[in-house]
């Protein structure tokens, strides 16, 4: 018998859009689409039905109007129902489409036809059940922020500042492995990709060879920053670190073990009025915050060793 998902469709007020995609991740949906028409906003999220029962579904319901009213703005309405596995993919597919990122970036979804001119860097991308397809604020401003750090390279090569190297990095809670492969693109000569969900792991391996990436390139493993520490026989030159503030801060001793004194780091999934503490966190592990980028209720912390 198949398995079966969760499809939850929610109907709320565009300006809810942050704090309902916050929610939804916490709660561990697996993909999202959206649908905007005028200020009404329509998202549909899917997540395996063994992961929630109907207690959590009316808690979840419970809080998405507790964040409205906190707000002043209408409840939103949350509907539920069960699909087969095969269809739940194919729900939030068709309203995706290709997303300019940045300056370079464009996201391409893997079952359309590739741009016939562009003068971007083109990720093709099949999230399956991972996180990371973009379209979040998060996702965009690690991309962002790693066209940047590269940008600051001299242009003869991409390589480490002080041997001209290939850059070596690790991406802590890789997803769907849309940051690691965004890095190969601009030059990363090495990424290692780790994610505790083994489903993302697969999601990274599915993308990398959709964007045809060496396998000694880009490296998924299951587990976490333990899992690179021991395969790694230098430091990294870089850390992409996109999950939530809680764990990040959990993670930071392990991060700052595998990183060297001109590492720098990208580290996002964390809320505004959650900057401050992960920020404390970083200056505690021997880091400075060089810049704090947002997107509307989102920040990217972007940090370097010292």
């Amino acid at each position: 018998m198949a398995n079966t998902w969760w499809e939850l469709h929610i109907l709320s007020e565009l300006d809810l859009e942050d704090t309902i995609f916050w929610r939804l991740e916490n709660f561990g949906c697996r993909g999202t689409a959206v649908e905007i028409k005028g200020n009404v906003l329509l998202v549909k999220a899917y997540l395996p039905s063994f992961q929630a029962q109907l207690l959590d579904l009316a808690a979840l319901s419970l809080s998405l109007r507790q964040d409205a009213l906190c707000v002043g703005l209408s409840s939103p309405i949350l509907h539920w129902g069960l699909i087969d596995e095969e269809d739940w993919s194919s729900s939030w597919k068709q309203h995706w489409q290709p997303e300019e990122i940045g300056d370079r970036f464009l996201i391409n979804p893997a079952w359309l036809p590739l741009p016939t001119s562009m003068d971007r860097l083109v990720i093709r991308l099949d999230p399956g059940v991972a996180f990371g397809t973009g379209n979040h604020a998060t996702t965009q401003l690690c991309l962002e922020s790693l066209e940047m750090r590269f940008s600051e390279l001299p242009h003869s090569f991409v390589g480490t500042e002080e041997k001209g190297e290939p850059l070596v990095i690790a991406d802590i809670g890789c997803g769907s492995g849309i940051l690691g492969i965004g890095a190969i693109l601009l030059g990363a000569g090495k990424v290692y990709a780790v994610d505790n969900d083994p489903l993302a792991v697969k999601s990274t391996f599915s993308n990398r060879a959709l964007n045809d990436i060496r396998p000694d390139a880009l490296i998924p493993m299951e587990g976490s920053v333990s899992m690179i520490q021991k395969i790694i026989d230098q430091p990294v030159d870089g850390i992409v670190c996109n999950i939530l503030a809680d764990v990040i801060i959990e993670l930071l001793p392990e991060m700052t073990a595998i990183s060297k004194p001109s590492t720098w780091g990208i580290f996002s999934g964390i809320l505004l009025e959650q900057s401050k503490g992960v920020a404390d966190a970083l200056e505690q592990n021997g880091w400075i915050v060089a810049t704090l980028w947002k997107r509307k209720e989102w920040c990217c912390l972007n940090a370097r060793r010292c």
